[in-house]
This record gives structure tokens, sequence and C-alpha cells, in this order.
């Protein structure tokens, strides 16, 4: 008979053992997002996925707040994550640092993820949008590539954390 398995069961690495820990050479990068859930989410996502940092941009509410903590689930303990006013600015900082940048949007210039080689040589920066805006127009020429996750239904978009969720996937897949 199949059970599922107690929390002590599946031997799950502490917060000072996940800092030490060699993380995979992707950072988030989450450009004026309004939801507090959709930060928290995003934040459980890179912790289950050993993503190296998050950096919050904008309006994009920071931690320690109530609404994040109940998503994250202490995620925000665990995950490196910073704060940049500016989108742009956060852009020029990871591309001197050697990384290239993915803003993951729906534009005309658009790769499907499915196309994309994701080279393990190389790291990463994914940018995820507002809710409704997208990445913010002033970012996008300073953008490297375009990613974009096929859909097959009558919406045109993904919830910006089941989309990072995806994409992270993606990517720890390829790069670990």
């Amino acid at each position: 008979m199949v059970q599922k398995l107690k929390l002590e069961e599946l031997n799950r690495i502490d917060v000072e053992t996940f800092k030490k820990v060699e993380k995979i050479p992707l950072v988030i990068i989450l450009d004026n997002l309004r939801s507090m859930h959709n930060v928290g989410a995003s934040f459980r996502t890179a912790d289950a996925f050993l993503i190296e940092k998050i950096i919050l941009c904008g309006i994009t509410p920071q931690p320690p707040h109530r609404e994040i903590h109940k998503a994250a689930l202490g995620a925000t303990e665990s995950v490196d994550w910073g704060h940049e006013s500016d989108i742009n600015t956060t852009i020029s900082d990871y591309k001197s640092r050697g990384y290239e940048i993915i803003g993951i949007e729906q534009t005309t210039d658009s790769v499907m993820i499915t196309d994309f080689n994701i080279d393990k040589s190389k790291k990463y920066a994914l940018i995820l949008g507002n809710e409704v805006e997208g990445i913010s127009d002033e970012a996008l020429p300073n953008i490297d590539t375009f990613l974009e996750i096929p859909q097959l239904g009558t919406k045109h978009s993904l919830n910006v954390s089941v989309c990072g969720g995806i994409v992270m996937w993606e990517f720890a897949k390829a790069l670990k």
C-alpha cells in the first residue's frame, strides 16, 4: 500500500546547510511584481531548485511580510535575495558579471523555451515581469534573449509564479 512520506522522511537540508551548498548559476529577477503571494511562491521554488539569488526590483514587495512568508514557508530565510529600485541597474550589474540576461516574455523575438539551448558553461539571470504589464518596457532593449513557454489553450498567459516555476525547473534540470 502506498503511503505519503512524513516530513522527517524527506531528508531535507536545514537552512544553514542550504546556505553552504553549491547553487546552480541562476538568478531570478522579479520586475515590479505586485502580489506578495507570487513573491513568496517564487522564493519557495527558488529554494526547491537551489537558485543562486532572487533580486526584487522596483515595487516588488520585500520580506519580511506575513503574506510573503505564507507562500514562501520560510524560503526567505534560505534563499539569498536583494532589492534594487531600477531594473536596468540590475541588468547592467549582472551583465558585467558575465550573466546572460533572459526575459520571460512574449515578444516579436521570443524563442520557445523548448527550442532554447541552455548552456551548462553559462550563468543566467531570468527576468519575470509584472502580473499585468510584463517586463518593464525600459528593460526590453537591454535583455539578451526572450523565452516563451508554449501554451496550447485559450488563455494568453500563465500566472507569474507558475511561469517562474516552469522556467526555473527547465534551467535547474539543464544546469545541475
